[in-house]
């Protein structure tokens, strides 16, 4: 029996900031691939990520870890911490798109094993009270633009999970203890 090995690489949203680390995506997402794939051995994911990354934080601890050559499978989701920071929209797409051949090496070259994850609107969250949502919401949807256009000029795949994560905006059930990160109700929508 073949092990797929698994990458994640992000921030917050990838570790499943404020819910344990078995609610996380990438951990949701393992268990679900065992459960419809029980033929195949899928090892826990790696995670590279960290709360607070941008682009560029996430590229320079990639750089300094230990990882194995080759993963049957990449996530990629970062962004976020650029567009709260007020990073350029320029800045982030040279980073991102490096950050993605990044991916792509990961995976063997193998570029259909590489799925990018839109960023999240936190101004639709509690957290984001007293700043202008329309702003954030409008800075978000330039940053997700081009995150999937580079995504899809290297012909990997781009998961829109901004829209849902929009619509379950009302429902705190969906939103961890801080009331920006998603609870392990709102990581099985991503």
């Amino acid at each position: 029996m073949r092990h797929i090995s698994y990458l994640a690489l992000g921030d917050s949203y990838t570790i499943g900031e404020q819910v344990p680390l078995h609610d996380s995506f990438p951990y949701q997402t393992i268990q679900l691939l065992r459960k419809q794939f029980p033929e195949h051995q899928f090892l826990p994911p790696e995670i590279v990520a960290k709360t607070g990354w941008t682009t560029q934080e996430l590229s320079e601890h990639i750089f300094g870890t230990c990882l194995l050559k080759h993963y049957d499978f990449v996530t990629l989701l970062i962004g976020v911490n650029n567009q709260y920071r007020g990073q350029s929209i320029v800045n982030y797409n040279a980073e991102f798109e490096g950050l993605l051949q990044k991916a792509i090496a990961f995976s063997g070259g193998n570029n259909r094993q590489v799925f990018v994850l839109s960023i999240p609107d936190w101004g639709v969250t509690p957290f984001a009270e007293g700043r202008d949502r329309d702003i954030i919401a409008s800075e978000i949807d330039q940053f997700n633009n081009s995150c999937k256009q580079i995504t899809l000029s290297y012909e990997c795949h781009f998961i829109d999970i901004t829209s849902d994560q929009r619509k379950d905006k009302d429902d705190e059930s969906f939103l961890a203890e801080d009331k920006l990160h998603p609870s392990e109700i709102g990581r099985a929508h991503v």
